[in-house]
């Protein structure tokens, strides 16, 4: 599987979250603004760009003393990322205030790029392309967060669910693929 395949499937895993959330964020919304929408996908597709380089420079500092067992880490943080997000869906709480501010828009987008955090780690391990993989993550998930946004009003909370369900197990095949090959 080559670089941008891989990395691609890592960013749309990734958007799940911040999809999910904005389907939410639309659901909730009284004015299905344009300006609100773009609000919410810069600030989801700004934080899940930002947290994998945070995870990659990370990474680098310790990919020297694990190289020989990187992939197994890779496996082992991807594994337990899919778990967390296939757990937080089956069982997990609302992610989403009532009242939509810039200090909400802040603690969801810290919430759902938290994965994106660890996958930035593995990214390193892996010597994924970190400027392939940020600009990727961010602008895949501008674009889930834009359709989510959008989609709330219609899809209703049918989907939100499952689909964090599907990234999940997208991670833990990643994972495993790491292992395997």
């Amino acid at each position: 599987m080559n670089d941008f395949f891989q990395v691609l499937i890592i960013a749309l895993v990734l958007s799940l979250d911040a999809f999910s959330v904005s389907i939410a964020l639309g659901l909730k919304s009284r004015t299905h603004s344009l300006k609100e929408a773009s609000l919410i996908s810069i600030f989801f597709g700004g934080f899940q760009a930002a947290m994998p380089l945070l995870g990659w420079f990370i990474g680098n500092l310790l990919k020297d003393s694990f190289q020989s067992v990187s992939s197994w880490i890779a496996f082992i943080l991807l594994f337990a990322t899919g778990a967390k997000m296939i757990y937080e869906s089956i069982f997990g709480e609302e992610k989403v205030d009532k009242k939509l501010s810039i200090s909400t828009l802040i603690v969801l987008s810290i919430a759902t790029s938290i994965d994106a955090l660890i996958v930035g780690t593995t990214l390193a391990l892996v010597s994924l392309p970190i400027v392939l993989s940020i600009v990727l993550i961010g602008i895949i998930t501008f674009i889930m967060c834009i359709v989510g946004y959008y989609a709330g009003n219609k899809l209703g909370t049918f989907f939100q669910d499952k689909i964090e369900i599907i990234g999940g197990v997208a991670l833990i095949l990643l994972g495993l693929k790491f292992l395997i090959f």
